[in-house]
């Protein structure tokens, strides 16, 4: 097999089990000791993969067996399907140019005397640089490297050192360097696990498959190009909400109401995120928010997820159309090659976005409210199901379990490691027949082609 790792990915893998079980424990004691931000379970898009999985800050290798049991008898899982997200990594160039204007202001402008203030003002440096522009940091390798080693523990007959000698593990990502430096931690920690150091697994980059959205025309421009695609998220932004937000800003630090604008106070907000998520530091940006506060902000990015990449257009859905297949002819694969008692393909991994996650998941179904997320309606949707901090933090996974049992195929979901039932049916692992009549209308109609071509142009004679 030819390797994709590079001379520095090799010199890591050279390490032994026992260091990385070492460098694991010290991880998660560092989370243990770490002063965690009270609003940590409201940073959405930016949140940090063990706020989902809390027990996960005590043993960061830690898994529950117990959960996968698919409730029927004589069962063994014959193929594994996995959709990941990158790990953490630094913030966008936009971002940071932003957390410079915000960082600027409080040097020049802030008055107040508090201590966290003076923190910032006198200890905190603005080290973010724009080269960086959602590159990778350490903190989202590790997150990929222990994934791995989490799911091999789940899955030792289908993650395993054979299997992938065998070629029986695909590997699949955005073309993104995210998503590439993602995947190769991810093939580290599995190397490690097994003390390999002669195999190093390749990786296909399909961008077709992990930024669908990119060749989607209908999308490109009816959502990406058009300002009142996010109209919502705009009125939000506007909203009451937003404005006690910004004056309590201004008032803390003393600056004039006109002075903080919704996308500095998001900034702000940014900084508390990624100081925790990159550093795990609770920093004194975060001192900025209350719970309240950051319920607030939680609800503009959710309702920005919602607009572009949830159900608030069809075509952010349909624009997954052919992730959507490529899962199920996986999986029609497998179920067509156990009857002859060999499956070729055991495990793919496939790294992309929260953008990529999120179509698919409403395609399918999942997390859909009764009422759609408004502007006007933030009151009343406290206990709503699309909640991205839950859905997508940094490494969320989307994993398809299937499994031969002796009453036939049934197929488990989980996200972030956690079994969910697919929509409208009670089984934790429904028999594989069931989900594909579920979801029959999408296997036979949704064409990735037909939904994603612009309406052409009306000719005139």
């Amino acid at each position: 097999m030819t390797s994709a790792l590079s001379k520095q990915s090799l010199l890591f893998t050279t390490f032994s089990l026992a260091l990385i079980r070492f460098s694991y424990c010290s991880v998660a004691n560092a989370n243990v000791n770490s002063n965690i931000p009270a609003i940590a379970n409201h940073f959405g898009t930016k949140g940090r993969y063990e706020e989902v999985n809390s027990y996960l800050i005590n043993d960061i290798l830690s898994v529950n067996k117990s959960l996968l049991k698919p409730g029927c008898t004589n069962c063994t899982a014959i193929h594994v399907a996995a959709i990941i997200r990158h790990g953490t990594r630094y913030p966008s160039t936009k971002n940071i140019k932003m957390m410079q204007q915000l960082y600027d202001l409080v040097l020049n402008e802030a008055m107040n005397t508090n201590k966290w203030l003076k923190d910032i003002k006198t200890k905190w440096e603005m080290w973010y640089t724009d080269d960086m522009d959602g590159k990778l940091v350490e903190k989202g390798r590790d997150d990929h490297r222990h994934l791995a080693v989490r799911l091999a523990t789940l899955f030792p007959s289908l993650i395993s050192e054979e299997n992938l000698r065998a070629h029986r593990i695909r590997f699949i990502t955005s073309s993104k360097h995210r998503c590439v430096d993602s995947i190769v931690a991810f093939q580290e920690g599995l190397l490690n696990l097994w003390k390999v150091t002669e195999v190093g697994p390749s990786h296909k980059i399909n961008d077709e498959l992990m930024r669908f959205f990119d060749q989607c025309q209908k999308f490109v421009e009816d959502i990406e190009n058009n300002q009142t695609a996010l109209e919502e998220v705009h009125l939000f932004k506007a909203s009451a909400e937003m404005k006690r937000v910004q004056m309590k800003m201004a008032d803390q630090l003393q600056v004039p109401y006109n002075r903080i604008t919704p996308d500095l106070v998001e900034a702000a907000f940014f900084l508390c995120s990624y100081e925790f998520a990159i550093k795990s530091l609770n920093s004194a940006w975060c001192n900025l928010f209350d719970e309240t506060d950051a319920q607030v902000l939680e609800y503009k990015n959710d309702l920005k997820q919602y607009w572009k990449r949830g159900y608030g257009h069809d075509i952010n859905r349909k624009s997954s159309c052919n992730l959507f297949h490529d899962l199920f002819n996986r999986l029609d694969q497998a179920a067509r090659e156990i009857r002859f008692g060999h499956v070729s393909e055991a495990v793919t991994i496939q790294v992309g976005h929260a953008e990529t996650l999120l179509p698919l998941l409403a395609l399918m179904g999942f997390f859909r409210d009764e009422t759609a997320l408004t502007a006007d309606n933030f009151d009343v949707q406290n206990g709503r199901t699309f909640r991205t901090s839950r859905i997508v933090p940094y490494a969320a996974n989307l994993l398809f379990v299937l499994y031969d049992c002796s009453e036939g195929l049934r197929l488990q979901f989980l996200l972030n490691e956690t079994p969910q039932n697919f929509p409208d049916i009670m089984h934790q692992a429904p028999l594989y027949d069931t989900v594909r009549e579920t979801y029959r209308e999408l296997l036979h109609g949704c064409n990735f082609e037909k939904e994603c071509e612009l309406p052409r142009p009306n000719s005139e004679f």
